[in-house]
């Protein structure tokens, strides 16, 4: 297939008003920050998935640190990215539903504050934040070289037409009229290879490979009741279950493999020692597209998949390796949110935090108290909004959490000795649920595209 070379695009740096971080790291690490496309909980060996192969994935647990209490920025994709871009949670955040709105040129993303600390910067995969001609593409956010989608929907199709570089649309010539020769994830993989190859030790780089899989072809799924799209269903062929579950399955593991591969080419250039990786899913399970998130028991023992603000829909795995700074097969309970990485990003690059984020920086938690020069700061809360099928608001304090129903339905949760969120005991705390209900109405700001409906 042919290999095409990624184009570098040059935008000035930005400016950030905010107090330098405390207790920068010895030494700057790349960032690789890889994130599945609706991957649950419960989807990876590491997690205890029983049926699914993910080899690479569990090898990275072991060699980093796995988190267990970690959530995504919201139960749907864009919004999700945009809190994961911006360190803001979706009560702050411009993009806080599936909407084509683009990310205006006063988001401060983090590759925008990692490019002004001399960070190469790219991404790869599936972005949602700005269409064509608009202020949200990638490389008017920060970014150096961009591949992909950029459009949620059209991410949906894994054999496109075609794809964008930067500002130029590119035909796949493997997938004109009915032909399905050009697999993306498959490009994806290829343009994070060739990405890390061009890398030296002498510049650091963030890359950002937003993988499509496991997402569904909702679409394909409607017309055929399949939408599980890949090429061939490998080691799951001969499994005695539905067509459906054998491609979900597969696709999981392509996604372990591919994950390897770009571990791997890390470890080839001699660049694995000093590369900080992240993975982890932007919400959780689907059942779109044939896919039954039970079969696979998805949530792990959470309630709730995708479009849910139970912990189900948010709660996401986590795993994280830098090679002789986090202690391998170390495990963490520190509840963090998509909204931590741009000020963890910011700190490991000695770069400087926008003030308005509404993240912290867990360096405390990945590289210990005292490697750290400081204990780990704890939050008040994490919030949410969702806006799909009436608007759902959902908060966490320490242990405590409630979620919010258009028309004021209130639940409580103490997810300390109910995970599952299956005891709802709101009417024997009125204390607790007064409390969060007032930081529901104060932990965000009005949004003109998605005000709350009460």
């Amino acid at each position: 297939m042919r290999f095409v070379t990624l184009l570098l695009v040059v935008l000035a740096p930005a400016w950030f008003p905010a107090a330098a971080p405390a207790a920068p790291p010895a030494e700057r690490p790349n960032i690789l920050f890889i994130l599945a496309d609706d991957l649950g909980y419960g989807d990876l060996g590491c997690y205890g998935q029983q049926r699914i192969a993910t080899p690479r994935l569990d090898r990275l647990a072991r060699e980093g640190m796995r988190f267990t209490q970690a959530y995504a920025g919201s139960t749907v994709c864009a919004p999700s990215r945009c809190a994961l871009m911006t360190g803001r949670h979706t009560g702050h955040c411009r993009v806080r539903g599936n909407a084509l709105v683009p990310l205006e040129p006063e988001d401060v993303t983090v590759a925008e504050v990692l490019r002004s600390a001399g960070y190469r910067t790219g991404i790869v995969g599936k972005w949602g934040l700005g269409e064509p001609d608009t202020t949200g593409l990638p490389n008017r956010q920060g970014f150096d070289t961009w591949f992909g989608y950029l459009n949620q929907a059209h991410a949906h199709d894994y054999f496109p037409q075609y794809l964008w570089r930067n500002t130029e649309r590119v035909e796949l010539a493997g997938n004109q009229g009915t032909a399905q020769g050009d697999y993306t994830p498959d490009l994806m993989e290829r343009e994070a290879v060739a990405f890390l190859r061009q890398q030296t030790a002498r510049e650091p780089f963030f890359l950002y490979l937003a993988l499509t899989l496991p997402h569904a072809n909702n679409e394909l799924g409607r017309e055929t009741g399949n939408g599980m799209e890949i090429p061939d269903a490998g080691a799951y062929r001969d499994e005695p279950w539905p067509a459906p579950q054998r491609n979900h399955a597969a696709m999981i593991t392509r996604l372990d493999t591919i994950v390897g591969a770009v571990l791997d080419t890390l470890a080839e250039q001699g660049l694995a020692e000093n590369t900080i990786v992240f993975f982890t899913s932007d919400n959780g399970p689907h059942q779109e597209g044939g896919a039954d998130p039970k079969f696979f028991q998805s949530s792990g023992p959470l309630r709730g998949i995708k479009r849910d603000l139970y912990e189900g829909g948010i709660r996401v795995p986590l795993l994280v390796r830098w090679p002789g700074h986090i202690a391998a097969s170390s495990t963490s309970d520190l509840p963090t949110a998509f909204w931590d990485f741009l000020p963890t990003a910011a700190e490991l690059a000695s770069a400087t935090t926008p003030a308005d984020v509404d993240g912290m920086s867990i360096l405390p938690t990945l590289l210990g108290a005292e490697r750290a020069g400081r204990a780990q700061p704890q939050r008040d809360y994490l919030y949410w909004e969702f806006h799909e099928r009436g608007t759902l608001q959902a908060i966490r304090s320490g242990d405590w959490k409630v979620v919010r129903r258009r028309g004021g339905k209130v639940e409580l949760y103490d997810l300390a000795t109910d995970p599952g969120e299956s005891r709802n005991v709101a009417a024997a705390q009125p204390a607790v649920v007064a409390r969060l209900e007032q930081l529901l109405d104060s932990a965000r700001t009005d949004s003109p595209h998605w005000p709350i409906k009460k």
